[in-house]
C-alpha cells in the first residue's frame, strides 16, 4: 500500500507541476492564483511522496536488519552445535587413547555383549529357556559391572528388585555371579 501511495503522489506532483502553463489560459481571472495553487499542490504531493518513501525505506531497512539478525543467530547456533560436537568427539578420542588396552578391550566386549546376539543361538541350542534368559540377564549385569556400576544399581535397575524385594535381587545377583563367572572365566 505504501509503494502505491508513493507512486500516486509522485505522479500527481509532477502532473500538478507541469499542468498549469498548458491548462490554464491567461483569460481566466486569477490565473496566477490558480497556477500558484497547482504548484503548491504539486510540491505538497512531492514532499508527501518523499516522506512516505523514507518511511518505507526505514521499514525495509529494519526488516532487512531483522532478517540478518535471525540469519546470524541461526548460523551461530549451528556453529556452536558443531563446536560442541567436535569437542565431545575430541574428548572421547582422547579418553580412548588414554585408556589402557585392557580397559578398551573390556568396554568393547561389554558393548558387544549388549548390542549383539551372536552368542544367543549357540547358547540357546544347548541350554533351556530359563538358562537363556539367565544368560541374557548376565550379559546385562556384566556390561554394567564393566561400566563400574554398583551392585545396588544393578539389583535395582537391571534385576528390577527395589524396596522389599531388594534381598531377593541380592540373592539372584549372587546366583548369577556363581553360575556364570565360573563358567566363562
Amino acid at each position: 500500500m505504501s509503494l502505491l501511495k508513493v507512486s500516486v503522489l509522485s505522479v500527481s506532483g509532477v502532473c500538478l507541476w507541469l499542468a498549469p502553463p498548458f491548462v490554464f489560459s491567461r483569460r481566466i481571472p486569477l490565473h496566477n492564483f490558480m497556477q500558484g495553487i497547482a504548484l503548491v499542490s504539486g510540491f505538497a504531493c512531492c514532499f508527501e511522496a518523499r516522506r512516505s518513501a523514507l518511511k518505507l525505506a526505514k521499514i525495509e531497512e529494519f526488516e532487512a536488519l531483522k532478517q540478518a539478525a535471525i540469519d546470524s543467530d541461526v548460523v551461530h547456533e549451528i556453529s556452536t552445535s558443531v563446536y560442541v560436537s567436535e569437542e565431545t568427539r575430541k574428548r572421547e578420542a582422547e579418553a580412548i587413547l588414554a585408556a589402557s588396552e585392557e580397559q578398551v578391550e573390556a568396554k568393547r566386549e561389554a558393548l558387544e555383549a549388549i548390542y549383539t546376539n551372536d552368542l544367543q543361538p549357540e547358547a540357546s541350542a544347548t541350554i533351556s529357556e530359563s538358562d537363556a534368559s539367565d544368560l541374557q540377564l548376565w550379559w546385562k549385569v556384566e556390561a554394567a559391572q564393566v561400566e563400574g556400576k554398583t551392585a545396588t544399581w544393578i539389583i535395582e535397575n537391571i534385576l528390577g528388585k527395589k524396596g522389599r524385594k531388594f534381598s531377593e535381587g541380592k540373592k539372584r545377583l549372587e546366583e548369577l555371579l556363581k553360575k556364570f563367572s565360573t563358567e566363562g572365566g
